[in-house]
């Protein structure tokens, strides 16, 4: 039997937040979970999740939880530990994060197991509570602010108005490298996300 996937979109909770930079993980979940035509609740962890199958007709694959962190980003650490727990994930199998990420060019995707946050506090404290950094992230580009532009201003404004074409397009995609991971495995997924990205 396949092992499942717990996939964590991270982000800020409350509408102040909705649909900012920072919050590229929420809309990638909120929009898999959509077109999926699934839709995250309440969960006893304090979370919000939703279970499915990704994979190709007739073969629905593991299953899959998707979830959305609903404490603040510096603190994405303890939730993401009792998410681990509850579901009894292998964080260097099967954990996947998405998130925002501040040096790739906006709309752009990556691929990436283990290595560094980058600066990141979410990634920084999910790596301090899971006491490991051997776990995959979908990293979404939001591009570098103008350099008179507070960074931490920039990733908590929201994605321009006019680029909400692009932004669904790069959701999409997000959805589709998530399904990648869970049916190809990480290695054929991040080939093929990272060579598209190019």
């Amino acid at each position: 039997m396949e092992q499942p996937w717990l996939v964590i979109g991270l982000g800020n909770p409350g509408e102040k937040y909705a649909g900012t930079r920072h919050n590229a993980g929420h809309l990638a979940i909120d929009y898999l979970a959509q077109t999926q035509g699934e839709q995250l609740r309440r969960h006893k962890t304090g979370c919000q999740v939703a279970t499915l199958h990704l994979g190709m007709p007739g073969t629905p694959g593991p299953a899959v939880h998707l979830a959305k962190l609903d404490s603040f980003m510096n603190t994405s650490g303890i939730p993401t530990a009792k998410l681990v727990k509850f579901f009894g994930i292998d964080p260097a199998q099967n954990l996947l994060i998405v998130h925002d990420e501040l040096d790739l060019a906006a709309y752009d995707l990556r691929l990436k197991r283990g290595g560094g946050e980058g600066g990141h506090n979410g990634l920084r404290s999910i790596s301090q509570n899971l006491g490991t950094k051997d776990y995959a992230r979908l990293r979404i580009g939001i591009g570098r602010p103008h350099p008179r532009q507070d960074p931490a201003d920039y990733v908590l404004s929201r994605f321009p108005r006019g680029e909400q074409g692009t932004l669904k397009d790069a959701l999409d995609r997000a959805g589709q490298a998530i399904t990648d991971v869970v049916t190809m495995g990480f290695v054929r997924a991040q080939q093929r996300v990272n060579s598209q990205s190019l």
